[in-house]
């Protein structure tokens, strides 16, 4: 029976981190300069568009990595 329990509290985790991030999607637009940042590389030709958040994304992954550090600290 501690096999189904194990198996309920994971689905429940994925659906609570499902609905955390569907809350961070939506407001991730309003967020002020995210996607404009010095550093994120934008081409854009005649029928060509290539963009790539390279500041966005080392700004985002520094944030987590600090974030996740005070977390999980032992």
């Amino acid at each position: 029976m501690s096999e189904m329990s194990g198996l309920g509290k994971f689905l429940i985790l994925i659906g609570v981190c499902l609905i955390l991030v569907g809350i961070l999607l939506s407001m991730l637009p309003k967020i002020p300069y995210l996607g404009k940042l010095p550093g994120d590389i934008y081409i854009k030709k005649d029928n060509f568009t290539f963009y790539f958040p390279l500041a966005t994304s080392i700004l985002i992954s520094l944030l987590l990595t600090i974030l996740l550090n005070l977390l999980f600290r032992k």
